[in-house]
């Protein structure tokens, strides 16, 4: 099946991990980004190593706990790796923190430029690349009028997307307008969006623009010291009028 990069990829393109009811455990992509992703009847949960360290000759042993969590999880077998049970026991065991699980889509590439007026901030202590820069790697932003789109390496090096639509200009189709123009600016690569999943502005807005279901995830992000700034916790586009 090979590394969290190459599911991600074959996803992309359509073709899912086999539908065997099945969990599959793989090392974190980085040290930043660990979590739990469902696709039907098949789930990947990306973790490495616990809060005190497990050497690598062991690592196959802290796995094994992963799936005694998953068997205790008391709820049909294809919903343990979502369940609240087995979710508030992995963030116990890594000692990490998580905001909700999110609906994961894609979008297929598109050629040519973005059929709206678009303006690269080069600017790198422009609020929005800041925050950005907390979830993700490389981060690129455009803005339009009355809105941004932002670009950024996330979960195992794909390609992300995220937009923020001002106040007084919602609602006329803008939000739609900058999530269809990512498909543009990837430069051939797919890019993922996460919504919440309670978010159907958001959720329309991205079927609308072409994106297409994937699965769910949950993302495990380290706890930041008090004082440090706001937790990291997952990198989604949370409402096309304003996403993280």
């Amino acid at each position: 099946m090979g590394n969290l990069r190459d599911i991600l990829d074959a996803a992309a393109r359509g073709a899912f991990p086999p539908p065997d009811g099945r969990t599959t455990v793989l090392p974190q992509p980085s040290p930043r980004d660990a979590g739990v992703l469902s696709f039907t009847a098949h789930s990947v949960v990306f973790t490495d190593q616990d809060p005190m360290g497990v050497p690598p000759v062991e690592r196959s042993r802290d796995w094994g706990r992963v799936y005694e969590t998953l068997r205790a999880a008391d709820c049909d077998a294809l919903a343990a790796s979502m369940s609240p049970r087995f979710l508030t026991a992995l963030l116990d065991r890594t000692g990490r923190v998580a905001e909700t699980v999110d609906q994961l889509v894609v979008g297929s590439p598109l050629p040519g430029p973005p059929p709206l007026a678009l303006t690269e901030i080069e600017d790198p202590d422009h609020p929005r690349v800041v925050s950005s820069r907390r979830r993700r790697d490389e981060v690129r932003v455009w803005a339009a009028d009355g809105g941004v789109v932002v670009l950024g390496r996330g979960v195992a090096g794909r390609l992300e997307v995220a937009v923020e639509v001002e106040e007084g200009v919602r609602h006329r189709g803008l939000g739609r307008a900058l999530v269809g123009a990512a498909r543009h600016l990837g430069g051939g690569e797919p890019v993922w969006a996460q919504i919440s999943p309670g978010n159907a502005r958001s959720t329309r807005a991205f079927q609308a623009a072409g994106y297409l279901p994937v699965g769910a995830e949950a993302l495990l992000t380290v706890r930041r010291e008090p004082g440090v700034g706001a937790v990291s916790a997952t990198v989604r586009s949370s409402d096309c009028s304003h996403s993280r």
